[in-house]
């Protein structure tokens, strides 16, 4: 058989299973529709249901029996169009590429042939015309090599002859490209997939997954695994694929609300946020650690890793690396919490419960019930016990007050839909006591905000609390002045309802120690990206806060631009030594596939440990670098450069060191419309010449990128090496650097006659 007649039989199979996807799409939305005006009808059916009377004790019963009744069918026919709507989600995921692989397989002394793509397509007769990549015989495509092969199945792991592997590159339902492989992916595949120009949005890569990708996306059994991968390695995609798999592998047990990614910025969320909807998953919960932070410290700004990095770039004394790295450490937080055993007799801070304007319990009321707690309790017991003691003196209040004048008063001035409402809601019987429990309820009503803030514990000051046992703790690391001028800082900050990024991973730890709050036990997976920007003690808070996670860790030691200039321990030994105990899993990713061979190789030449990066042999422009005499040539030139580069590419990026010099390159583009400046508000990204922090693109990738003034002033040291290797490793296809007089030193392993300098270098 010709390789053609071999094209032309896959070509038809195409065309055949692309016609049964149409029909099924049809015939998806038809029932989608039917679905709509049953809800619909349902909907309207509800409220008429209700309107009955509910004067009378019958007609309240007969009423909360519909109002059940209906709310249950409401419920099911919502379920039933959510499942529809899925359904056909991943229908048309499978519109024009329906699948990316084969196998052929002989299992029982039984030829078989699976083809693989992003969900599972059936028949109307219930024959597997497309597996599930996830699916566990789909595992074969991904990691076997022609020959005896096994798979896990329920009953154990089941062998099979793999007797051929064929990739497929599909558009619009045609076949682009075929070939028979023993690889993974061959690169053929790769070349044409990474050869495209970036979008807005992350694609998935379930047709490109290599080996070692695999095996993270598919590690069901570590506690915490630990990506280290090189810019450029797929890991980020890895780990969308893995949260896929995840969804997949667990379906009964597991869902998207109970996944959370940390993720480096909203850009970046928004650029991942279709790669699972594209697989027929909904995405799990995304947040930044600075919103995490800030959503459990509310009525005070929490300063950001970003606002913290612009001030480190300004100023940044030793005292100050010192005291940060002691705060940034998990040790720093045992130390606070036994500071807080060893004063077990001093009284905590507390705060007035405010009502309408007044003290409703009053600081000086609070602190003599904890007082008069048996300090042999822990400090959390007597913390519980004096929070229940406030809410048995909340109940009495609200049984006393009931008959009160003004009460009753109250109670008369009720509509007579809102008296019914508190009936019907709370199921008031009619007795000689009505009037009453009606009483007693509107008050459980008006009091809310007071019961709230006892339950959420708003009437502990974790703040005064902090302060207190930073003045007693015992410290070697600073001068008691420096240390108690630290303290006044925090303290004033405080006053202005500001906080220090460091201190507001302390206080949380502190109050939810004391409090035995902040705990979330239904979360089951923690993506974080990113991880060489996390401390020791932001870890062991989110582990704290989510005690049944599994722990998904991912990111590049040698892109670490925030914390690089005073943190020196390695973030991976870091992270080992504090997850001692658990089972950790540590993947090293070295291969780069983003950017083209003379890219990587170019920025893979900043680093001391340079064989460590591997580049993928997509060849492509040679990386240019461009020196100017002054000021003024400097800016034209970059003007310049960068409207030629727009001529061949949707977006061309350049890429400052912070906010400033991004503000500073936007000022000199006279005309504004031709460039955006990007910020930590933006959510996605324009095409055109965009400015923008090197931080704010960590994550992203771009067609061209300018390196902006990577002069021996802007880049003068080793400690700027992270920044710089950042920088260039967000293009896929071309890199400038553009320099202002005086190379950076960190170029000088750069052997200039490699790369394109005759249009710069004066």
């Amino acid at each position: 058989m010709t390789v053609n007649e071999t094209k032309e039989q896959e070509q038809a199979r195409v065309d055949e299973v692309a016609q049964k996807i149409d029909d099924k799409i049809n015939r998806a939305t038809e029932n989608l529709e039917k679905a709509h005006t049953e809800t619909h009808n349902i909907y309207r059916n509800y409220g008429e249901n209700t309107k009955v009377n509910t004067f009378e004790v019958d007609d309240q019963m007969e009423t909360n029996a519909s109002v059940q009744q209906q709310k249950q069918l409401v419920a099911l026919a919502v379920e039933n169009e959510n499942i529809l709507e899925s359904n056909k989600l991943k229908l048309e995921n499978l519109q024009g590429s329906p699948y990316f692989g084969r196998i052929d397989i002989v299992e029982d002394g039984e030829e078989d042939t699976l083809y693989i793509g992003t969900s599972t397509l059936q028949d109307d007769d219930g024959e597997f015309l497309i597996y599930d990549w996830r699916a566990p015989i789909s595992g074969i495509y991904y990691n076997g090599m022609l020959g005896k092969v096994s798979y896990p199945t329920p009953n154990g792991k089941a062998e099979v002859d793999l007797k051929k592997k064929r990739q497929f590159q599909i558009i619009n339902n045609k076949i682009r490209n075929m070939f028979d492989t023993n690889e993974t992916v061959g690169d053929e595949i790769l070349q044409s997939v990474l050869s495209e120009y970036s979008d807005e949005y992350m694609k998935n890569i379930v047709a490109t997954i290599q080996h070692e990708q695999n095996t993270i996306i598919r590690d069901t059994h570590s506690d915490v695994l630990l990506v280290q991968g090189v810019a450029g390695s797929g890991k980020t995609s890895a780990i969308l694929q893995r949260v896929a798999y995840l969804l997949y592998h667990s379906r009964s047990t597991l869902d998207a609300d109970k996944i959370v990614l940390f993720s480096p910025n909203r850009l970046f969320s928004n650029y991942i946020s279709e790669v699972l909807p594209s697989l027929g998953e909904r995405n799990m919960r995304q947040v930044t650690f600075n919103e995490f932070v800030s959503l459990r410290l509310t009525g005070i700004q929490v300063e950001t890793l970003f606002e913290r990095y612009e001030k480190d770039e300004r100023n940044l004394p030793q005292t100050t690396v010192d005291i940060r790295l002691f705060k940034e450490s998990a040790d720093f937080l045992e130390t606070l919490e036994q500071t807080e055993k060893e004063n077990k007799d001093h009284t905590l801070y507390f705060e007035d419960i405010i009502f309408e304007g007044k003290p409703f319990f009053t600081k000086e009321e609070i602190s003599e019930i904890y007082d008069k707690q048996n300090t042999a309790f822990s400090i959390p017991d007597r913390f519980l016990k004096t929070k229940n003691t406030l809410i048995k003196r909340l109940k009495r209040r609200i049984h006393n007050d009931r008959d009160e004048d003004w009460v009753q008063a109250e109670i008369d001035n009720l509509d007579d839909e809102d008296f019914q409402q508190i009936i019907t809601d709370h199921n008031i019987e009619e007795s000689t006591n009505q009037r009453s429990i009606i009483a007693e309820e509107f008050l459980k009503e008006r009091y809310a905000p007071i019961y709230n803030a006892l339950i959420n514990n708003y009437f502990f000051d974790p703040y005064k609390e902090y302060i207190f046992l930073l003045s007693n703790m015992k410290q070697n690391l600073v001068s008691d002045s420096v240390w108690q001028t630290m303290i006044e800082s925090i303290d004033h900050a405080v006053e202005a309802h500001k906080l220090g990024l460091s201190d507001s991973v302390a206080i949380l730890y502190l109050r939810d120690f004391i409090t035995e709050s902040g705990i979330n036990h239904n979360i089951q997976h923690i993506f974080i990206d990113e991880i060489q920007d996390y401390t020791m003690a932001q870890l062991k808070y989110i582990s704290h806060s989510f005690p049944n996670a599994k722990m998904t860790l991912l990111g590049d030691r040698a892109q670490d631009v925030l914390t690089s200039s005073y943190r020196n321990k390695d973030v991976i030994t870091a992270i080992c030594e504090l997850y001692q105990g658990k089972k950790v899993t540590t993947i090293t990713l070295n291969q780069s596939y983003r950017s083209t061979a003379e890219i990587t190789d170019f920025a893979k030449s900043l680093l001391p440990n340079a064989d460590e990066v591997k580049s993928f042999s997509r060849k492509g422009e040679i990386p240019t670098i461009k020196v100017f005499d002054d000021d003024t040539d400097y800016y034209q030139g970059l003007k310049q450069t960068a409207r030629e580069l727009t001529e061949k590419y949707e977006t061309v990026a350049i890429l400052t060191r912070n906010q400033a010099q991004a503000e500073q390159v936007y000022a000199h583009f006279s005309d504004e419309s031709l460039i955006t400046l990007v910020d930590a508000g933006f959510r996605s990204i324009p095409k055109g010449i965009i400015v923008m922090p090197i931080y704010l693109a960590k994550g992203l990738e771009f067609d061209a990128v300018i390196g902006h003034n990577v002069s021996a002033q802007n880049y003068p040291d080793a400690r700027s090496r992270d920044t710089l290797y950042t920088i260039c490793t967000r293009a896929m296809h071309n890199l400038t650097i553009c320099i202002d007089k005086t190379p950076s030193p960190l170029l000088d392993n750069v052997k200039l006659a490699d790369y394109d300098t005759s249009s710069a270098i004066k």
